[in-house]
């Protein structure tokens, strides 16, 4: 008798309690992973972050080789393009940072405006090897959410939330 009331307390979980415990830690894993997937606003400032330092990196490159570097895009892709010698341009395809890239699924720069030029089909802007740079503004949309990118004479980028502001809108916030 002594043996029967041993083993009636060494019980362990039911199924059923087990199941109740892997179902609370699936909502939580599911609520924390929800939480943890960037929104549209993060993806643009992350790709607008990214395309402000390339583009500042390709104003410097053209400064230090000599060469004039052209970015272009057609809203979804965007590529950049060395002055060749007999004022030829050719794509930087051998550069691991200024390579061809296109946009997240869904995303377009949907605006630029450069105050050297008049609005054209495919989006240019020039970075010449004398460091003299237009300034200019782009935005970039994704759903709803915009992001902008300015540029000041000076070469200087800023980036902040938002549709159509121009470097001086930034430099103001």
């Amino acid at each position: 008798m002594h043996e029967a009331i041993v083993r009636q307390g060494k019980r362990g979980f039911t199924l059923l309690e087990m199941l109740v415990v892997v179902l609370i830690m699936g909502i939580l894993a599911g609520t924390i992973g929800a939480r943890m997937q960037p929104g549209d606003r993060d993806l643009l400032r992350v790709e607008a972050e990214r395309l402000a330092q390339l583009l500042e990196l390709a104003a410097q490159e053209a400064r230090i080789s000599g060469a004039a570097i052209v970015w272009t895009s057609d809203g979804s892709h965007y590529r950049f393009w060395r002055q060749g010698g007999d004022d030829g341009w050719s794509e930087i395809r051998d550069d691991d940072v200024l390579r061809a890239r296109s946009l997240p699924h869904g995303m377009l720069i949907s605006q630029l405006r450069n105050e050297a030029a008049a609005a054209q089909a495919t989006m240019r802007l020039q970075f010449p090897s004398d460091g003299s740079m237009s300034a200019f503004s782009m935005d970039l949309a994704l759903g709803t959410d915009h992001y902008g990118i300015a540029a000041s004479p000076v070469g200087d980028l800023r980036i902040a939330p938002g549709q159509g502001k121009t470097y001086g809108d930034m430099a103001a916030q």
